[in-house]
C-alpha cells in the first residue's frame, strides 16, 4: 500500500486574522514560523522553501505580506536567494560553532585581575556637539509641541505619587507602554514585571555586571568596543576578556577558547559598535548555545536597534533566546535625548528582583515625574511617530555624509561598504598618520572625529574615525569633512617631510 505523501511543514502554520499586538501581524506571524522552523531543526540548511506566490496562495494573504515576510528572513540570514531557482535555507545556519561549546558548564572563578594599562575612555561630546560627533542624536529634531503637550496636561493632574519616593522597578505606567512598544517595534515579547527602568544604559550595564557575576569573574567583551561599557565591566572587578569582533560581529569560537568559563557577554549584535556589524545568525545561535551549556549570561546592548534604512529593523538576540538567558538593555538617549537619562533592562524573571534591589542600594529610583510623562508619550504612540520620522531625517544626513567623504575624502579615507544601519560609520585611513593627533587637530577646528584607535584596548589596533552623522545637518557634512580630509593630508605631508630629512 503506497505511503501518504508528506504535507509540507508550512500547512501546519495558523495565521491570526485579527493581528492583535500580542499575535503580531500577519508577515510578523509568517517570519516567526519560519525563523522557529529553522532554529529548531525542522527546517534543514539547503531545504527549499515556498514562492512567495504558493504560499500567500496557500495561506491566503496578499502576495505583498509573503514577499516582505522572506525578504526580512533573507536580510536576517535565514533565507538565501538562488536566481532562477527558488528560495533556500541558508547553509550557514549550521551547527559548526556549537561543537566547540565545552561538554559542561565551568563554575571555576580566578582572583581579580591586575589592572590593564587603561586606554582612554572617549570622552563625551561637547554641548553643543561638533559636526560628526557620535553618540548625539538630532536634539533640535526633539519632539517639543508633543512633549509639552502631554507634560502639561500631567502637571495639570498634579501627580502627588510621582513626586514622591518611586518604584525602584519603575513607573508601572512606563513599564507597561514599554512592554507594549517592544512587542510592536522590536518583536521582544516581554510583560511590564520583566522591565527594570534605569538612568541609561551605562547604569543598566553596571547592574548587570554587579547582578550576574562576581569579582574576578570573566566577561566577554568585544574588540574594538565602547570604551564606557569596558569601563563599567572593569568597576565592577570583573575581568574583561577581550574577544575580536569582525564583519560578523563578535567571534564567539574565539571567546571560548580566551573564556569558556565566563560569566557575561556583553554584545551590540544589531550594529555593533563602532565596526557596524550585524551578528551574523550561525554566531547568534553559537553565542545562545555557548550560554545555555555554560549557565552564562548575554547582555544585548540594542543601542541603535530602531534605525535601520533598508528593510526592518534586526531582529533582537533576545527575540531568539529560548533559555531565558538574554539580558536586553534599550535607551531613549538615541531616540530622544540624552538629558532624558531614561533607559531600560529587559531581564529574565531570575534576576528581576535581584536587578531592583541593586538599584535601590545605589540610587534608590528614577525620577517619577519624567518616567510618567514618557509612559504617555509611548502610549499615545508619539515615540513610533517620532522614530519613524528620524529614520528619514537620519537617511538625509548619512547620504549627506556619504557623498562627501566620496567627494573630499576619497583619497585619504576608506569607508568600505557602509551598513544600512545606526548613527555613525568607521572609516579607515589610507595614509600612515596618527588619527589621535588629526583627531585634536580637527577638534581646535569644530569638527569631532573620534579616532578609531581609541576604541581598542590593546594592540593592533586600527586607525581611522568613527563619524556620526545624527547631529550633522546635511550642509555641515560637506565642510566637516573637508576639515578632516585636510588634516589628514597634513599630518601625512609632515610626516614625510621629516623622513626626508
Amino acid at each position: 500500500m503506497p505511503g501518504r505523501a508528506t504535507q509540507p511543514l508550512w500547512n501546519v502554520l495558523s495565521l491570526d486574522r485579527r493581528a492583535s499586538r500580542a499575535g503580531g501581524s500577519l508577515q510578523d506571524q509568517i517570519v516567526a514560523f519560519f525563523r522557529d522552523a529553522v532554529l529548531r531543526g525542522a527546517l534543514k540548511p539547503g531545504a527549499r522553501v515556498p514562492s512567495s506566490r504558493q504560499l500567500a496562495a496557500e495561506l491566503g494573504v496578499a502576495r505583498i505580506t509573503a514577499v516582505e515576510a522572506f525578504d526580512r528572513l533573507t536580510a536576517e540570514g535565514y533565507f538565501v536567494t538562488c536566481r532562477g531557482v527558488g528560495l533556500f535555507v541558508a547553509e550557514t545556519v549550521t551547527d559548526a560553532y556549537l561543537r566547540a561549546l565545552p561538554a559542561k558548564p565551568s563554575r571555576a572563578r580566578r582572583a581579580p585581575a591586575a589592572e590593564e594599562p587603561a586606554r582612554a575612555v572617549p570622552s563625551a561630546p561637547p554641548a553643543p556637539a561638533l559636526p560628526l560627533a557620535t553618540g548625539v542624536p538630532a536634539i533640535e529634531e526633539f519632539p517639543w509641541r508633543d512633549w509639552a503637550r502631554i507634560s502639561a496636561r500631567v502637571f495639570r493632574e498634579r501627580p502627588a505619587a510621582a513626586l514622591a519616593y518611586g518604584d525602584p522597578q519603575g513607573l508601572p505606567e512606563l513599564r507597561v507602554a514599554i512592554a507594549e512598544y517592544l512587542g510592536a517595534a522590536r518583536g521582544i515579547v516581554c510583560d511590564p514585571g520583566q522591565i527594570v527602568v534605569v538612568s541609561g544604559s551605562q547604569q543598566g550595564i553596571d547592574l548587570t555586571a554587579r547582578v550576574v557575576a562576581a569579582p574576578g569573574d570573566a566577561a566577554w567583551f568585544e574588540e574594538p568596543g565602547y570604551g564606557a561599557a569596558r569601563a563599567a565591566l572593569a568597576a565592577a572587578r570583573l575581568r574583561v576578556a577581550l574577544v575580536p569582533a569582525d564583519g560578523d560581529g563578535i567571534d564567539v569560537a574565539r571567546g571560548i577558547e580566551v573564556a569558556p568559563e565566563a560569566r557575561l557577554a556583553v554584545v551590540t549584535p544589531s550594529y555593533h559598535y563602532p565596526l557596524g556589524a550585524t551578528l551574523s545568525l550561525p554566531r547568534r545561535r553559537a553565542l545562545l548555545a555557548w550560554a545555555h551549556a555554560t549557565g552564562a549570561w548575554i547582555l544585548e546592548d540594542d543601542y541603535y536597534g530602531d534605525y535601520r534604512f533598508a528593510g526592518r529593523p534586526q531582529t533582537p538576540l533576545h527575540a531568539l533566546d529560548r533559555h531565558e538567558r538574554v539580558l536586553y538593555l534599550g535607551t531613549f538617549s538615541k531616540m530622544l535625548a540624552p538629558g532624558l537619562r531614561l533607559g531600560y533592562l529587559v531581564a529574565p524573571r531570575s534576576l528581576v528582583s535581584r536587578l531592583t534591589e541593586l538599584k535601590t542600594a545605589t540610587d534608590r529610583y528614577t525620577p517619577g515625574l519624567m518616567q510618567l510623562v514618557l509612559a504617555r508619550f509611548i502610549a499615545e504612540g508619539r515615540l513610533a511617530a517620532h522614530v519613524r520620522r528620524m529614520r528619514a531625517v537620519y537617511r538625509d544626513r548619512r547620504t549627506a555624509l556619504l557623498a562627501a567623504l566620496d567627494r573630499h575624502a576619497r583619497d585619504v579615507l576608506d569607508v568600505g561598504e557602509p551598513p544600512d544601519a545606526g548613527l555613525h560609520l568607521a572609516v579607515r585611513l589610507k595614509l600612515d598618520v596618527d588619527d589621535v593627533a588629526v583627531s585634536r587637530a580637527v577638534r581646535r577646528h569644530g569638527v569631532q572625529a573620534a579616532p578609531l584607535s581609541s576604541y581598542y584596548a590593546r594592540p593592533p589596533r586600527t586607525r581611522g574615525f568613527v563619524l556620526g552623522f545624527a547631529n550633522t545637518a546635511g550642509a555641515e557634512a560637506a565642510p566637516a569633512v573637508r576639515r578632516l580630509a585636510a588634516a589628514v593630508r597634513s599630518r601625512a605631508g609632515r610626516a614625510t617631510r621629516q623622513s626626508e630629512d
